[in-house]
């Protein structure tokens, strides 16, 4: 496990410096590049309710794609805001280290199976300098039809913004339990 935290450590050393690469390097690209860092920094810079927002939507959209992707072009849609090498760590499922092992267990064990909800007012978001913004906050999961709500848990997702777009790259999935009464 210390080699996958260790790798995890670089990894994020590593996109910060490619960050600051593509900072200083923008400049030298010419007048069209300069709209567009400035666009991708003025979205790397969100802080406090502008950043909440942003995370919030990113979620929505994550979450909307995943309660339909039983429709192929909706899980594409889904694997699209996931890194390639995503992390995935849930407390009753084990932990996936690439997309395709986890769209291949969402497939198999989500689509067309359950509906995910963001418990409202739980959503925390932090930012991560020079990477992106942590996600916490809890979730339930329905029968896909809107029906009743069974299961709770909790979650941290990582957000990175790299070239304009925003991926997750980790996500710890726990405390999963029945939903009780009242919450």
């Amino acid at each position: 496990m210390k080699g996958h935290a260790g790798k995890a450590l670089r990894i994020a050393a590593c996109s910060a410096l490619a960050i600051a690469a593509m900072s200083s390097t923008a400049a030298a690209a010419g007048p069209g590049a300069d709209k567009a860092e400035a666009e991708a920094g003025s979205e790397a810079a969100l802080q406090g309710q502008a950043l909440t927002d942003r995370v919030a939507g990113l979620d929505a959209q994550l979450f909307d794609s995943f309660n339909r992707c039983a429709d192929p072009a909706q899980l594409a849609r889904h694997a699209a805001l996931f890194d390639p090498n995503v992390e995935f760590y849930h407390d009753r499922g084990g932990v996936t280290w690439t997309r395709d092992t986890m769209l291949e267990n969402t497939r198999r064990n989500v689509c067309g199976k359950i509906r995910r909800e963001l418990v409202p007012g739980t959503l925390r978001v932090y930012p991560l300098p020079d990477f992106g913004a942590m996600e916490i906050g809890e979730h339930r999961f329905c029968a896909p039809d809107g029906g009743v709500c069974e299961g709770r848990g909790e979650f941290v997702m990582l957000w990175r913004h790299e070239g304009g777009q925003w991926r997750v790259t980790r996500v710890i999935s726990y405390a999963h339990r029945a939903e009780g009464k009242g919450e």
